[in-house]
């Protein structure tokens, strides 16, 4: 079978649960379609297939072993569901031994000393480690533009950006060139570039999963999550990782569900009688006619399921992208504040030019930081400066409270909130990067959703037609939003609608 790297996760298990198929085999499937598109697409920093072969035949005898002992079923057979599994891995988490950028050359020859959580918890999980693909530098950016090595291109359209900071990971997946990735997620950058490239996204609530070893952007916003083929493989994925982590202290020590095993069960019959909201704020001004004509045949098809369709509010949407970039770039400031040419990553190397101390850090971080990194950290350090702090930092938190209530009282009066995940569809390579504020509008139906904690997930639901190729199509994003810790409920729901939507049937997969 030379076309294993169309299948899913959770097929792929079945296969090797059956001994139908080897590791191995899936991985020489993934490193054909690699080696075939990636010169292109760009999704890829680099590959390490020499590690891929040694994982994977690892996997074949975990389950060669696991079959001889008649074990159980676990995912497989007495294995878990991501053994032997090709995955790729956002340049943000830390793999013992490998090179981690964060796609800055401030980090250039940076290695990790140890595993971030997340890598830990996938190793345990006999994981494929394909390599790290591409992002927006220290993953500020909407379009993997930012990236101080290369860009990603669309899978749909290579003159197209692909979302951001996780594009590598949404395009991997989209062009299957890994069964799941895993990125992280700020304000919408796992979930946009989901919506961009087709694919599903997954972000969940803030401190369901580990931030241990994942460079930090923004303390209080960031969160890991994965984007996948389908729902059931994000449940998949998710259930490796979730949990509490005593190296973490933003995690919390919440009841985990077996996402995949409720996924498993969700069908059509769960839609009915379900209070769906959409907040009439994410219909506004600015969202392309035909993603607000697409967003409308999937409310038609929920009420046709049956469930109740209520119009919610969420009145303070409108502050949710200045009370972000004032928390997002704050925190920014003071994170990035550890680069300073000295302890690790670049070091500018005109020593004779060198005055100063203060001299090193300046030319260190002049030459190692990009563009957009710069104009955040300038942004967040005049933020939290003197007489800047209340006016600022201290009312984006106001705001951020405001918005988190906001959310209660529409989840007061719907189970689930859906919406677009992007105004528009991808939009061309360098359409926005003169426009900054052009840019971050990219992320307005996302933001609120890390401001207050909750999961949010991206699924795609249709296409509209791309005005740049004849005949070509470019995907629509569905959000769905649920209550704080409400993963099942959410991916339940994503579930039922995906199996009525069709899409990976309908795009031929």
């Amino acid at each position: 079978m030379t076309d294993l790297y169309k299948l899913t996760i959770g097929e792929l298990s079945g296969l090797l649960s059956k001994r139908e198929i080897k590791s191995v085999d899936i991985l020489n499937s993934y490193i054909k379609r690699i080696k075939e598109l990636d010169p292109e697409i760009s999704a890829y920093l680099y590959t390490d297939f020499d590690e891929a072969y040694k994982n994977a035949e690892e996997a074949d005898k975990i389950i060669a072993s696991a079959a001889a002992a008649g074990g159980g079923v676990s995912g497989g057979a007495g294995f878990p569901a991501l053994t032997g599994i090709p995955l790729s891995i956002k340049d943000i988490f830390l793999i013992k031994g490998k090179k981690t950028t964060c796609a800055s050359k401030i980090l250039d020859n940076f290695i990790s000393p140890y595993d971030s959580t997340v890598v830990k918890r996938l190793k345990e999980n006999n994981y494929v480690f394909l390599g790290k693909v591409n992002l927006d530098e220290f993953a500020m950016g909407s379009s993997t533009e930012n990236s101080a090595y290369k860009t990603t291109k669309n899978p749909y359209d290579l003159d197209r950006v692909p979302g951001g900071s996780s594009g590598g990971s949404a395009a991997s997946v989209a062009a299957d060139m890994c069964a799941g990735s895993f990125g992280t997620d700020t304000g919408g950058s796992v979930r946009q570039p989901a919506a961009l490239c087709g694919v599903v996204g997954l972000k969940p609530t803030y401190g369901l999963i580990s931030r241990y070893g994942i460079i930090a952007f923004s303390s209080s916003l960031d969160q890991a999550g994965v984007l996948a083929k389908d729902v059931t493989d994000a449940a998949i994925m998710l259930n490796a990782v979730a949990g509490f982590d005593e190296k973490d202290q933003t995690t919390r020590r919440f009841k985990i569900k077996d996402y995949a095993g409720i996924v498993k069960k969700a069908d059509k019959s769960l839609i009915k009688g379900l209070r769906v909201g959409l907040p009439s704020e994410f219909f506004s001004d600015g969202l392309d006619p035909e993603i607000n004509a697409k967003i409308t045949e999937v409310k038609n098809l929920l009420k046709d399921m049956g469930a109740v369709i209520t119009e919610v509010s969420l009145p303070n949407t409108k502050y949710s992208v200045a009370a972000y970039y004032i928390t997002a770039t704050s925190e920014a400031s003071s994170n990035l504040e550890r680069y300073d040419g000295i302890r690790y990553g670049y070091r500018h190397k005109d020593e004779k030019g060198i005055q100063s101390l203060d001299d090193l850090y300046r030319k260190s971080r002049e030459t190692g930081f990009g563009n957009e990194v710069k104009r955040r950290i300038i942004l967040g350090t005049f933020a939290l400066s003197a007489g800047y702090y209340d006016a600022y930092y201290k009312k984006a938190s106001l705001v951020r409270k405001l918005i988190i209530k906001d959310y209660k009282d529409a989840f007061g009066k719907a189970d689930i909130i859906i919406g677009p995940t992007s105004p528009t569809p991808a939009f061309l390579i360098g359409e926005k990067t003169k426009d900054p504020l052009s840019m971050y509008l990219s992320d307005i139906y996302t933001i609120s959703v890390n401001l207050a904690y909750l999961p949010g997930l991206s699924m795609p639901v249709g296409t509209v037609k791309n005005p740049t190729k004849d005949g070509g199509v470019l995907p629509v994003g569905l959000q769905v939003i649920a209550p704080w810790a409400a993963e099942d409920k959410m991916l339940s729901f994503a579930k039922a609608l995906e199996d009525e939507v069709k899409f990976r049937e309908n795009a031929g997969h």
